[in-house]
C-alpha cells in the first residue's frame, strides 16, 4: 500500500476473503494507488459497514471494492450509503461456488447500483484495474500506468507466443 491518502476502499465481509481481495491490492499496489482495507459485514456488524462507506465518501475514495460472498448483501449495503461507485466481487466460500453470491451482487435494485466483477481471484484484479480506471479520469500519472501495465500485459503474451512456437516447432 502506497503512503498516500486512500483513494480506494477494500472491505470484505470476513478476513478470511482477504486471499481473493488482495488481489485488488496488488493491482492498486502495482499501480500506485493507495488503498485501506478492511472488514465490516453486513449482517454481523451493519453500523461498521455502514461507516466505512461515510467515512469513505467523506475521506475523497473514488471507488470502493466490496468482496462478499454467500448472501453477499454487503455491495448493496454500501452502495446505498454513498453517491461513488462501488465495485463488487462475489467470493467463491459458499457450497455454491460463489454463484449465490454473484446472483446477489449483479441483481441490485434499479437506482442502487453494484459494478460486477467475475466470482473470485480474476473479479478481484479486475476490480483493482477497474478502480484504476475510474481514478485514472483525473490523474494523468494513473492513466499513463494503466497504458504501461496493457503494454507489458501484450508483451507477456507475445513472448508466451513465441516460446511455444518454438517449442511446437522443435517437436515439443
Amino acid at each position: 500500500m502506497t503512503t498516500s491518502a486512500p483513494l480506494i476502499g477494500i472491505v470484505m465481509g470476513s478476513d478470511s476473503d482477504w486471499p481473493v481481495m488482495e488481489q485488488a491490492a496488488n493491482m492498486l499496489d502495482q499501480l500506485g494507488i493507495a488503498y485501506h482495507a478492511t472488514v465490516a459485514s453486513a449482517h454481523r456488524t451493519p453500523e461498521r459497514a455502514r461507516a466505512f462507506a461515510k467515512g469513505a465518501e467523506e475521506g475523497g475514495y473514488k471507488a470502493i471494492i466490496v468482496g462478499a460472498g454467500a448472501a453477499a448483501h454487503l455491495g448493496g449495503v454500501l452502495a446505498a450509503e454513498v453517491n461513488i461507485p462501488v465495485i463488487g466481487v462475489p467470493i467463491d466460500s459458499s457450497p455454491l461456488k460463489g454463484m449465490d453470491a454473484l446472483l446477489a451482487t449483479v441483481q441490485m435494485p434499479g437506482g442502487v447500483p453494484v459494478a460486477c466483477m467475475a466470482i473470485g481471484k480474476a473479479g478481484a484484479k479486475n476490480a483493482g484495474v477497474f478502480a484504476a480506471q475510474i481514478v485514472a479520469q483525473s490523474d494523468p500519472q494513473v492513466a499513463a500506468r494503466l497504458v504501461r501495465y496493457r503494454e507489458e500485459m501484450a508483451q507477456q503474451v507475445a513472448r508466451k507466443a513465441e516460446a511455444l512456437e518454438a517449442r511446437i516447432t522443435a517437436g515439443g
